[in-house]
C-alpha cells in the first residue's frame, strides 16, 4: 500500500492504535497455565469489541492449502512462525517463549505486528535472543528511509542478529501490507546494503526480523503453517507495521 492523502494515513494510524493496543492486552495475559486458544479468544474479542476485523482469520497465502483457522498466530520455543493456537492443546509453561502475531483489518486498512515473550523467568542465553531480535527490528526501522533501498533495511537487521550470535532464517520475512496481508516488496531479514527496491514516501511496510538461537534452518509442520526450526533451538520473531515519510519511518503499531 502506499498512501495517497491525510485522510488514508489518518486511518492507517488509528488501525496501528487499535492493534497496539490489543497486543499490549494479549501481552499482559502471559503467564504458566494460560492456553493458546484462550489467546487466540482473546485477540478476537478485543478487535471485534472494536469493530473491526482480525485479518489472519480465514486468509489463505500464497501456496496454502486451505485458509488459517484463527485470529492470532502463537508461536512456543522452537515454533518459529504461524503457530496455529486452537488445533491442539498449547498451554505455556514456566520458561518458555511465545511469539504473538496479529494482524487487524480497520476500515479496510489492515496493519500487523508481532512480538515474542518470556512466560515467567527465562534464562540469559533466551533474553539475549529477544534483545538481539528487537533490536535488530529498530535498526531495521532506522534503515527505511526514503531514497535507501531494501537492502538497507535487510543488511541492517543481519548486522545485529548475528554480531550477537544469532542467526537469520532466511526463508521468511517482512514484506508490504495495507491492502492486503501479503503485499510486494518482500523484505528479506539479510542481504547487502544497496541493493533491491529503492523506498519512496508513503510505503507501507511490515518489517519482522526473525531469528534462532541454533542453526538457521526451518522445517513446515503437516498442519501447513507452523515453521519450526530444524534443530529444535529457540525461536524470536519481532514485527512492526511502518510508514515511510519525508524524515524515515514512522512506527504504525508502536
Amino acid at each position: 500500500m502506499t498512501i495517497q492523502n491525510d485522510s488514508e494515513r489518518a486511518n492507517l494510524i488509528e488501525a496501528g492504535k487499535r492493534l497496539a493496543a490489543v497486543l499490549k492486552a494479549l501481552r499482559a495475559k502471559i503467564a504458566p497455565g494460560i492456553s493458546a486458544e484462550a489467546l487466540d479468544d482473546l485477540a478476537e474479542q478485543l478487535i471485534r469489541d472494536g469493530g473491526d476485523e482480525p485479518s489472519f482469520l480465514g486468509y489463505t497465502p500464497e501456496g496454502a492449502s486451505r485458509p488459517y483457522p484463527a485470529s492470532l498466530c502463537v508461536s512456543i520455543n522452537d515454533e518459529v512462525v504461524h503457530g496455529i493456537p486452537n488445533e491442539s492443546t498449547k498451554i505455556l509453561k514456566e520458561g518458555d517463549i511465545v511469539g504473538l502475531d496479529l494482524g487487524l483489518t480497520h476500515n479496510g486498512v489492515i496493519v500487523d505486528a508481532a512480538i515474542t515473550v518470556p512466560v515467567g523467568k527465562v534464562s540469559e542465553e533466551t533474553n539475549k535472543l529477544l534483545a538481539a531480535t528487537e533490536v535488530s527490528l529498530a535498526a531495521g526501522i532506522a534503515a527505511a528511509k526514503p531514497g535507501n533501498h531494501i537492502g538497507d533495511i535487510s543488511a541492517a537487521i543481519q548486522k545485529e542478529i548475528e554480531q550477537a550470535g544469532f542467526k537469520v532464517v532466511k526463508e521468511l520475512g517482512g514484506h508490504g501490507v495495507g491492502e492486503l496481508v501479503h503485499e510486494e516488496p518482500f523484505i528479506p531479514n539479510f542481504g547487502r546494503a544497496g541493493t533491491g527496491k529503492v523506498i519512496s514516501e508513503g510505503m507501507v511496510l511490515a518489517l519482522e526480523p526473525i531469528s534462532t538461537a541454533g542453526k538457521a534452518s526451518v522445517v513446515l509442520a503437516p498442519d501447513g503453517y507452523t515453521y519450526r526450526t530444524k534443530d529444535g533451538s529457540r525461536s524470536a520473531h519481532f514485527e512492526h507495521t511502518i510508514l515511510i515519510e519525508r524524515g524515515g519511518a514512522r512506527i504504525i503499531t508502536a
